[in-house]
């Protein structure tokens, strides 16, 4: 069963000893990630179940990673220091690659120990020690959007067949294009994508996310689109309340936190 779902940023910028004197900038969505923490250990979940787009990504097949342990890792952004371990759900993880070979889902295992920093930013910032280190991450793929809905609702039935506590993180940041001096330079319909995005989740639409265009789309350069139609996938049909608890650009990228009350 499902007992929590958030979509928040991953900028390494939010893990304090990579962000520094950054940090200042980022003060609602650290507020809001500290909100989630709180919200994600009331609801006791067993397993958490990350969907990042930086994992390894497969043109024609989503992914799960599966290993011994895993470690979240930011070694590329300076930090050598903080490491936590997690470690797999393998029962949820064979399920779901069941579930896939008895569909006409394409799904395929990984086996990596770092995690990547997609998936690493929302662990270390919402698990705290007393809460479950166990988890299932995983990665979105080249297919359509409609292909990512689909999976996400082959995700909701092995989730509501189980009897775990689950907890459902989607991350990604919003446009890489909102200033002149963003990441991926500035683009006059980046806020558009943005604003998009978070009417959206807003109104819980897939609809509205399907309507977004491929030339929005790569205009806006965001990672966070795939994974947010796999989470509105897994929570379709299901009674909720979306509630948007931040949203900031301060380097050209939106972060966008929200959280779906079951």
């Amino acid at each position: 069963m499902i007992t929590f779902a958030a979509v928040v940023p991953h900028s390494p910028l939010l893990i304090e000893s990579i962000g520094k004197e950054n940090q200042k900038h980022l003060s609602k969505t650290l507020e809001s990630m500290n909100t989630l923490k709180e919200n994600l250990y009331l609801s006791k979940p067993d397993v958490i179940l990350v969907i990042s787009s930086h994992a390894n990504r497969h043109a024609t097949a989503f992914s799960v990673n599966l290993h011994d342990e895993y470690f979240t890792d930011f070694k590329d952004f300076g930090d050598m220091a903080t490491k936590t371990e997690f470690g797999p759900d393998l029962d949820l993880i064979a399920q779901i690659q069941r579930a896939g070979r008895n569909s006409e889902i394409p799904v395929t295992l990984d086996s990596s120990a770092n995690l990547d920093y997609g998936t690493s930013v929302p662990l270390e910032l919402l698990v705290n020690e007393e809460m479950t280190h166990q988890i299932v991450p995983v990665s979105y793929s080249g297919l359509s959007p409609k292909e990512h809905l689909a999976f996400g609702a082959l995700l909701k039935e092995v989730l509501h067949a189980n009897d775990k506590r689950v907890a459902v993180i989607a991350s990604g940041d919003l446009s890489h294009c909102l200033t002149t001096d963003a990441p991926g330079g500035f683009h006059k319909d980046a806020q558009k994508f943005d604003d998009e995005i978070q009417r959206a989740v807003r109104d819980m639409s897939a609809s509205t996310l399907l309507a977004i265009d491929d030339e929005l789309r790569d205009a806006a350069k965001s990672c966070v689109y795939e994974q947010l139609l796999i989470l509105f996938g897994i929570l379709e049909k299901k009674k909720l309340r979306p509630e948007l608890l931040s949203y900031e650009s301060p380097f050209g990228v939106g972060y966008l936190v929200a959280e779906f009350h079951l």
